[in-house]
């Protein structure tokens, strides 16, 4: 069986190019990015289907590496031209739009993207446009937490950005964002990085010197569509921690299993989002590449893809319905 092309992959390029296009045109069409992902995103799930007989990995990824380098820059080219677009409209309603549209594009291009860069050799050039892309959202200590508390401690009740049985999404997000950055900053301190010496505080000095630029060169609205747009993209990435690792545990001295993150074999998923739906494999494998990544039959599979769990999981009642009963017993708890 021949492996899978990469050429699917270019299909996330939709979003990035698709919001630059439409703030740049102005008016309502500020919107399609946010129709796309979250309206026919779901859709698309359904209709490309799932892969119930997965194609080998690629062993050559150059064209993927050159792929993650083309969403950093146009990571950088929708938030100036979220910022172009918030400058010419001001305090209108295509701003904030336009603001939520970004933010999604930065959810994917953005911190998706750093992710998998994150897991670079540190000082490279992979690692450093990862580090850029963060901050475009405002989230620069992911990095730290997500390698260094997140895989270590993941499904235990060391890891903050692990979601329990029963927790609402509201309620995660509401603990997780103050909690992993407390747990960034506790990492770097054990090792003895104190004060501005500790990098997530030098990162949260950056970034409020980033935002205060904004304001000063661009003034208020532009400053307020800045945060809105990483805000929500904060959101979605928090969103998609929520529905990895919900209800899924086990003990600080238990062996980590593929039972231990949710897997999603939607196309439509796979393809746009880099492979994050196979996190069983990536948290098993974490220093392999997106495309070397492979599902595990015995994962458990979250209902549909992550853009259709988007609006199941902002209903609890629903999500619990839907969820609950397919989180697996741990052979270690049986």
């Amino acid at each position: 069986m021949k492996p899978e092309s990469w050429l699917w992959y270019l299909l996330g390029l939709i979003s990035p190019l698709l919001v630059i296009a439409c703030n740049l045109a102005g008016g309502y069409w500020v919107t399609a990015g946010i129709v796309y992902m979250l309206g026919i995103g779901p859709l698309l799930d359904l209709i490309c289907g799932r892969d119930d007989r997965p194609k080998p990995s690629r062993e050559s990824g150059r064209p993927l590496v050159i792929l993650l380098y083309t969403y950093a820059a146009l990571q950088l080219a929708c938030i100036f031209s979220l910022l172009y677009r918030a400058a010419i409209d001001g305090p209108a309603l295509t701003t904030w739009l336009a603001a939520l549209s970004t933010g999604l594009s930065s959810s994917t291009a953005g911190i998706i993207v750093a992710h998998e860069l994150g897991h670079t050799r540190p000082g490279s050039l992979s690692w450093w446009l990862g580090r850029l892309n963060l901050l475009t959202v405002l989230y620069l200590h992911f990095t730290t937490e997500h390698n260094f508390t997140h895989h270590k401690h993941v499904a235990t009740g060391h890891d903050p950005a692990s979601a329990t049985r029963g927790e609402s999404l509201w309620w995660f997000v509401a603990r997780t964002v103050p909690g992993q950055f407390l747990d960034a900053a506790a990492v770097q301190r054990r090792k003895g990085r104190r004060g501005l010496g500790n990098p997530v505080y030098r990162g949260l000095l950056l970034q409020v010197l980033l935002v205060l630029a904004i304001y000063l060169l661009l003034g208020p609205w532009v400053t307020l569509a800045f945060l809105l747009q990483s805000a929500f993209a904060i959101f979605l990435l928090e969103y998609i921690n929520y529905i990895r690792h919900y209800g899924l545990r086990r003990r600080a001295d238990e062996r980590l299993t593929e039972l231990h993150s949710w897997q999603a074999e939607q196309r439509w998923s796979r393809w746009t989002l880099l492979e994050l739906t196979r996190h069983p494999a990536h948290h098993l494998k974490a220093s392999e590449p997106f495309w070397r990544l492979q599902p595990y039959d015995q994962a458990p599979s979250l209902p549909t893809g992550y853009y259709g769990c988007f609006w199941i999981a902002l209903i609890p009642p629903l999500w619990k319905r839907l969820v609950d009963p397919r989180i697996p017993v741990s052979p270690d708890h049986s």
